[in-house]
């Protein structure tokens, strides 16, 4: 058994151990400092760079997919913004307050896969930005002729997480500090048959739209350097 499969053995125990006493160590905060000065339609500009809103937003989940989506997530943002050259880009944003593992963050995966789409396989990807590198992540969404090629990152607390077992380490951290995290769902895509294309102007879309938030609030985006 090699070093690597004793330390995630060793985080395993010590999960289960956190479940066991989470009955006496109940969370006493969820950052509501933080939702309280959290608004996403001010936080994201309506134009920034070569990008403006788009009065016709294109359609990007059913009713009942987002009224489930509503009960989850304290705030969402859609938006699809076009450039000059009439490219579009579709912007998702979804808040949640409280990422206990009750409330937690539906991945576009879950998401896209629960409207009938069939999902390729996850590629996790860095996107390089001024501010530092985020750990992201691609797939491809296809149904019928629709062809969805997706960016996205995931927010818990103050850290980017790449997959399903980096957000659990996060949410442990958290519960060791009597804390419930918040949590953010930063999602790209547009509709296009040319895929490699797309995950480039959708990685341009997302410097320039970092680069518009207000400086004291960009960290809410984009997670914290330090971890």
């Amino acid at each position: 058994m090699n070093t690597i499969i004793l330390r995630n053995l060793a985080i395993f125990i010590a999960m289960l151990i956190a479940v066991g006493i989470s009955f006496y160590l109940k969370p006493s905060s969820k950052l509501e400092h933080k939702a309280s000065a959290i608004s996403l339609d001010e936080l994201i500009p309506k134009s920034f760079g070569d990008w403006k809103e788009d009065p016709i937003p294109m359609p990007m989940v059913s009713p009942d997919v987002k009224a489930a989506l509503d009960k989850v997530y304290a705030q969402t943002l859609s938006r699809t913004y076009v450039n000059a050259e009439g490219e579009r880009i579709m912007l998702s944003i979804a808040y949640g307050q409280d990422q206990s593992d009750s409330l937690a963050i539906h991945l576009p995966e879950g998401c896209y896969q629960g409207q009938g789409f069939a999902v390729g396989k996850k590629e996790l990807h860095v996107l390089n930005t001024p501010y530092g590198d985020i750990p992201a992540a691609k797939l491809l969404a296809t149904k019928g002729l629709r062809n969805e090629p997706i960016t996205y990152w995931v927010i818990i607390g103050d850290k980017v997480v790449s997959t399903a077992w980096d957000m659990k380490k996060v949410k442990f951290e958290y519960t060791l500090r009597h804390e419930v995290p918040d949590g953010f769902l930063i999602r790209i895509s547009n509709i296009t048959s040319q895929t490699k294309d797309a995950y480039v102007l959708q990685e341009e879309f997302a410097k320039k739209m970092i680069s518009s938030i207000a400086p004291d609030k960009r960290q809410l985006l984009i997670g914290s350097k330090d971890q």
